[in-house]
């Protein structure tokens, strides 16, 4: 696999046009929305790609049976290769195809580890970690039905603007998921809800396409379990539903409180994948 020039990233969407499951961010990545890295397997005629956006999400699809391409993703996961820059979730589509590639280096990786101590592997951040990555489809009625009895009329819900852009604490936040806040409000959307004046909870969009918006949300530790979230989720669904947009849900199982409202906003479970964390030494 090359690292292709960002001029050649546009080589990178018919194939992921084939791809089923949720990939809006690498979407930005290969539209050159947002900065990311791009690998094929040939600059000329590519038909294996991987892409990784700079939050650490990253996605490997097309043809999975190349030899050298094995190699190289088994260097490129276990960081053997050092050209990673930080740890990253990893989907592949055809998830069978390119699961069983993985599965056999997590193996064989996970294999030789010294011993932790009594952690268990799925504790140990040295070990490759397979997960399950969840997408999710929008149930209307559920929706309209959860918005009329969850929905925090009285909470002091805004427009996220140039000031609420950086004042979100945690990490799934818009700062890294735009490149500033002048692009998040150029061609990003978010609410958020306030507290004394401070941001203590945002929807926004951490994705979007002419016709899909991917919902990121996140609620200061403090402020959780006040219905904040739902709240401010609603919002931006209400703004997806005026701009004729798809609203696009997605988590890891293994993150229940965003599964969990997810389904209380009324998405409904539709695919669930295999998903890797990778080490980064």
């Amino acid at each position: 696999m090359i690292e292709l020039e960002v001029q050649d990233y546009y080589k990178g969407l018919p194939a992921l046009d084939q791809v089923k499951i949720n990939t809006l961010f690498a979407r930005a990545v290969l539209e050159q929305r947002i900065p990311g890295k791009v690998y094929a397997d040939s600059k000329e005629k590519p038909d294996a790609f991987y892409v990784v956006h700079p939050y650490g999400m990253s996605l490997v699809y097309g043809n999975a049976t190349n030899p050298d391409i094995q190699r190289w993703l088994s260097d490129y996961i276990t960081d053997k290769a050092e050209i990673r820059v930080h740890a990253e979730w990893l989907q592949g589509d055809p998830a069978g195809a390119w699961s069983e590639r993985i599965d056999a280096v997590a193996a064989a990786h996970n294999s030789v580890l010294p011993g932790s101590g009594g952690v268990s592997q799925q504790d140990d951040q040295r070990a490759i970690q397979r997960n399950t990555r969840v997408n999710f489809r929008l149930d209307h009625e559920a929706y309209f039905a959860a918005r009329a009895q969850f929905f925090k009329q009285d909470a002091d819900l805004v427009r996220t603007g140039k000031e609420h852009f950086s004042a979100q604490a945690g990490s799934v936040v818009p700062r890294f998921f735009w490149r500033d806040e002048e692009h998040f409000l150029a061609e990003g959307i978010g609410y958020s809800i306030l507290e004394d004046g401070r941001v203590v909870s945002t929807a926004f969009s951490s994705c979007s396409t002419a016709d899909q918006l991917e919902i990121g949300i996140e609620t200061g530790e403090a402020s959780r379990g006040k219905g904040y979230a739902f709240t401010v989720c609603a919002a931006l669904i209400d703004y997806c539903f005026d701009h004729h947009l798809e609203p696009v849900w997605a988590c890891r199982l293994e993150n229940q409180g965003s599964y969990h409202l997810a389904q209380k906003l009324g998405f409904r479970p539709s695919l669930t994948l295999p998903y890797y964390r990778l080490v980064h030494r």
